[in-house]
């Protein structure tokens, strides 16, 4: 067993990982209901893929327009596929729904002097639903979700794999494993429905694994197998998702790929609304293109 990971920061993380490890099955989408989803027809009259992807990245340019965490992204994200693969929901809600999910990951995630009111969220997202209709969505979805708005996510995973793995390498390598490159990758993951259907650990030690391959970081070999080995991840399953990460991430990389537009929310803000706003509300990174690293 490698030194570095039995250290007792280590053991610690490592009680996490196991933590995580025995609930990550609880709180996910039902993958019957994902595979409905991905095989609808875009008539207008169902919920499709695309649909879906396209109200995910609306989430992501929210997330990036307040600057919320990528953890609150991702459980807004575990909030939308759980209900939507629950309820035949009809496209003209999906908005609704959406902003609902991401709501609630933000009351459950952010601080609350950063939890902005509802009515600017609406106004911000350019829909024409009221505060009350989201309220009462709000509680549709916490209904459907069991009220379990506690849930295991990638970014989770992701969060503790690095930790873990970081500390194998010297101080002049940790720069090639950098966590926001990381984060981005998994943003664009999650815009892809197909995602939802891995367990979050596979998902992120995908991740985790491709840019250790990417950055030729052989020392971490064997802390990358040990992690494998402790989250009960087969060689077939991890090398499945792997090359699934890696089409996602040459896709996401090409200007072909539809990215968020945080633009398109600067101007709906009147200047009732932005003094009412947090300056940080303003301070919008030109994201998601995924960092690089050196070589």
């Amino acid at each position: 067993m490698i030194e570095t990971l039995v250290s007792s920061d280590a053991r610690a993380l490592l009680y996490q990982l196991t933590a995580l490890l025995e609930h990550e099955l609880r709180c996910q989408p039902k993958g019957s209901g994902l595979r409905l989803i991905e095989s609808a027809h875009d008539n207008g009259l169902r919920m499709t893929a695309r649909l879906r992807d396209f109200e995910v990245k609306d989430l992501l340019s929210l997330t990036q327009f307040f600057g919320f965490h990528t953890e609150t992204f991702s459980l807004a994200v575990n909030f939308l596929d759980r209900f939507l693969s629950k309820m035949k929901v009809q496209p003209k809600h999906l908005g609704c729904v959406g902003l609902s999910c991401f709501y609630l990951a933000v009351k459950a995630t952010e601080e609350e002097r950063n939890v902005p009111l509802a009515t600017d969220l609406i106004r911000i997202s350019q829909y024409r639903f009221t505060v009350s209709d989201m309220m009462r969505m709000e509680k549709i979805v916490l209904e459907k979700l069991s009220w379990k708005v506690k849930a295991t996510t990638a970014f989770q995973f992701l969060q503790l794999y690095h930790s873990l793995i970081h500390e194998n390498l010297s101080c002049e390598r940790k720069r090639y494993l950098n966590f926001e490159r990381l984060e981005t990758q998994l943003k664009a993951c999650h815009c892809r429905i197909m995602f939802s259907k891995a367990k979050p650990s596979v998902l992120a030690l995908s991740i985790m694994a491709l840019e250790i391959e990417e950055q030729k970081l052989l020392e971490l070999t064997e802390a990358l197998e040990f992690l494998q080995l402790h989250s009960k991840i087969n060689s077939r399953d991890l090398t499945f998702w792997k090359e699934l990460v890696l089409k996602c991430l040459t896709e996401y990389s090409s200007s072909k790929c539809s990215k968020p537009n945080v633009q398109k929310l600067k101007w709906i803000v009147s200047g009732r609304t932005a003094r009412q706003l947090k300056h940080s509300y303003y301070r919008i990174t030109h994201l998601p293109t995924i960092p690089e690293t050196s070589s």
